[in-house]
């Protein structure tokens, strides 16, 4: 199917795809923080502060970026969850907020911080204010996303509290997909499929990286996602490089393709990669693919519940070393980890790489993509 259309025709043919998506409910966001609470008891956390982005995303369905204007969630133990808002924007935190929570307004010439050392005295958390950090002082989780000047605010209000990173409760919760986030990343990631197979179709000597990008763009919105989340088409000697290089390829007979991309649907990703030759491989391009294949089967073949994430990536290196690739990241060869978690973020928790010990679990939603590197010629 390689070459065999062009943009018009494949646009044309895209029917919307969106039909079943089905947004999270409020009751699993709820769920969502009664998990958080019991992992901040195992981790010993009083509270749990986490700021504008995907993370207050996923429990309130607040789907801010985080800007200059402290936007939070404060999750004391035993306490509804509250949110931290300038008081100019109470009436879109109204709208976007899809659990019940209580909102705590500040003013432009009032400090967020301040007031989250207020509902943390209130709570009694800062009780122990004569005692230093490390002798007994509460201690608060962070989220780790949060910018270091907010979370040095934080410490500065509230002195007595001992802010510890947030990673463990927050990625506790997030790693473990449930159903209904897995049929979204699921159905984002057959919308992609479609896609990459409709631009593979449009391909034609001499056309540019930069059109094929457009008519992805295009495409994802045409089949009913929320639009493309990133873009990265290469051809010949541009797929040696996994992000590409600052230039606009233009198709020759026999190069290699790499198309990487994805979309969003309603807060999820999708993330697919496809490799391929335009014309008629090479032996070496041929061999590679081939070794590429095996890798990734490797990969899935050792993916079972209670395996640390870091054998599967030996798990392809052991591969690739057979075939005398690498080893370690020597080119050529597999420069980076061999894949990462996905769901609100494209690269999120956990990351299949080497010593990483966090054993897969049900629900965990990773990429398999131990790309292989032949410098200055093409990559897979």
């Amino acid at each position: 199917m390689i070459g065999t259309s062009d943009a018009a025709t494949e646009l044309a043919a895209i029917q919307s795809r969106r039909a079943g998506a089905t947004p999270i409910t409020p009751d699993e966001r709820l769920a969502r923080i009664d998990r958080a609470r019991a992992l901040m008891a195992e981790q010993g956390a009083d509270a749990l502060i986490v700021g504008a982005g995907d993370s207050l995303n996923y429990f309130t369905g607040i789907g801010w970026s985080m800007i200059e204007r402290l936007v939070a969630m404060v999750l004391i133990a035993g306490r509804d969850p509250v949110i931290l808002c300038p008081a100019f924007e109470e009436g879109s935190l109204q709208a976007a907020l899809k659990i019940p929570a209580e909102a705590r307004l500040w003013h432009e010439d009032e400090s967020p911080s301040a007031m989250i050392a207020s509902l943390l005295g209130d709570a009694g958390l800062l009780a122990d204010a004569g005692l230093l950090a490390d002798t007994g002082a509460r201690r608060i989780a962070i989220d780790p996303a949060l910018p270091f000047g907010m979370a040095e605010a934080i410490a500065a209000a509230a002195p007595a509290a001992r802010l510890v990173s947030g990673a463990a409760v927050i990625d506790g919760c997030r790693m473990r997909k449930s159903p209904a986030e897995l049929a979204l990343i699921g159905q984002a990631m057959a919308m992609t499929l479609e896609v990459q197979r409709r631009a593979a179709a449009i391909l034609r000597p001499g056309i540019r990286a930069s059109e094929v990008r457009r008519f992805i763009e295009a495409a994802h919105r045409a089949i009913g996602s929320d639009g493309t989340t990133f873009c990265i088409v290469q051809f010949g000697a541009s797929t040696a490089f996994p992000h590409g290089l600052p230039q606009d390829d233009v198709l020759a007979d026999g190069d290699m393709v790499l198309v990487d991309t994805g979309c969003l649907l309603d807060g999820y990703h999708s993330d697919l990669t496809r490799s391929y030759v335009f014309g008629t491989p090479t032996e070496a391009q041929r061999r590679i693919w081939d070794i590429e294949r095996a890798a990734q089967l490797a990969v899935f073949a050792a993916a079972r519940p209670g395996v640390p994430c870091g054998a599967l990536d030996d798990a392809a290196r052991a591969v690739l070393q057979r075939h005398g690739l690498g080893p370690d990241y020597q080119l050529p060869g597999l420069p980076h980890r061999t894949g990462h978690g996905l769901g609100m973020t494209i690269h999120e928790a956990p990351y299949l790489v080497r010593g990483n010990a966090t054993p897969l679990a049900p629900g965990m939603c990773l990429s398999n993509e131990p790309m292989i590197v032949v410098p200055g010629r093409f990559g897979v």
